[in-house]
């Protein structure tokens, strides 16, 4: 039987959803090297039984955490123009992030006006500080998406390691937000708690629970690990115990990421929240980037798609 559209898949909140993420190219990399880069992931993900591809908008956030950044910051290319420039034979949906503080609303309205809700569905992502000076708030561009494009599908971030997030979810959903991505999970208790959270506070409210999409990031090195931390990430203390001493991270990381896959799917199965994962590639590095795509087919045969040849159960 076929398998419906993200969009649809979404909208229904059925479980199961599977997405691939990258990070468009850097602003500085050749028109040609572009190209590459795009032919590559493209052929790279097209024999993987994903839903959807995902798009990162990068920030700087250094007003966020005032440390040195583990990696320096470099601009990307506009997820929405590499999109249409660059990924033209991707022929399943893609969900571009929209860090809205960067663009002026003109730019946001133009840009939703022009999007097909068939094939683009988006996540809007707010400033990484309170203080961090803005060109659009988020709250203003989810009103912004309701005026001009409300048939757009929008998601929210997820970012467990904060406080009553399930409220802040909530919140988002009123909104407009029909489903959520998480930042980068490690401690999947934190993770747990906040499902848990979620589910029952939507039951108190007679709200029907959206899909939570599972971020998924292996981390091959102990850089990486800094970089996590960087973020806000939450590394368990004994995971990162196994990260430092082991002589093989990529492969510690590998394990554990299908670890967490297999304990979300669980936990959610059994409480009933509609739930998805994500697998994402940021690293450049080649071990890193071939893991990624093992990994992607793992979780799909965790979700019992059918063909995906994997060693996860």
């Amino acid at each position: 039987m076929t398998r419906a559209g993200l969009p649809r898949l979404l909208a229904e909140t059925r479980s199961g959803v599977l997405l691939f993420s990258v990070t468009p190219p850097k602003r500085s990399t050749a028109e040609e090297r572009i190209k590459e880069i795009a032919e590559v992931t493209l052929e790279r993900i097209g024999g993987l039984d994903v839903d959807g591809l995902i798009l990162y908008d990068i920030d700087d956030e250094s007003d966020r955490n005032p440390e040195e950044r583990p990696f320096p910051f470099l601009a990307t290319l506009d997820p929405a123009r590499y999109y249409e420039t660059h990924l033209g034979a991707w022929t399943k949906p893609v969900i571009i992030y929209r860090c809205v503080g960067k663009y002026a609303e003109d730019e946001l309205r133009d840009w939703m006006r022009e999007a097909d809700p068939e094939r683009v569905l988006s996540v809007f992502v707010g400033a990484s500080s309170g203080g961090k000076a803005v060109h659009t708030g988020l709250r203003r561009a989810q009103e912004l998406r309701a005026e001009v494009r409300p048939e757009l599908p929008l998601g929210a971030v997820v970012i467990g390691e904060r406080r009553e997030e399930h409220l802040r979810m909530l919140a988002k959903q009123e909104r407009g937000a029909s489903f959520f991505i998480s930042q980068v999970i490690y401690h999947v208790n934190e993770t747990k708690n906040l499902i848990s959270d979620y589910y029952y506070e939507c039951r108190a409210r007679g709200v029907p629970p959206r899909t939570v999409i599972f971020t998924l990031s292996l981390c091959g090195s102990l850089k990486t690990l800094e970089f996590l931390r960087w973020l806000g990430v939450d590394v368990p203390r004994w995971l990162e115990n196994s990260l430092r001493h082991t002589a093989d991270p990529l492969a510690e990381s590998y394990k554990h990421c299908l670890d967490i896959a297999r304990d979300l799917r669980d936990f959610c199965e059994h409480l009933g929240v509609p739930y998805g994962f994500n697998v994402e590639s940021v690293s450049i590095r080649k071990a890193e980037i071939e893991a990624t795509t093992r990994l992607a087919a793992d979780v799909a045969a965790l979700l019992g798609r059918q063909g995906a040849a994997s060693s996860a159960e």
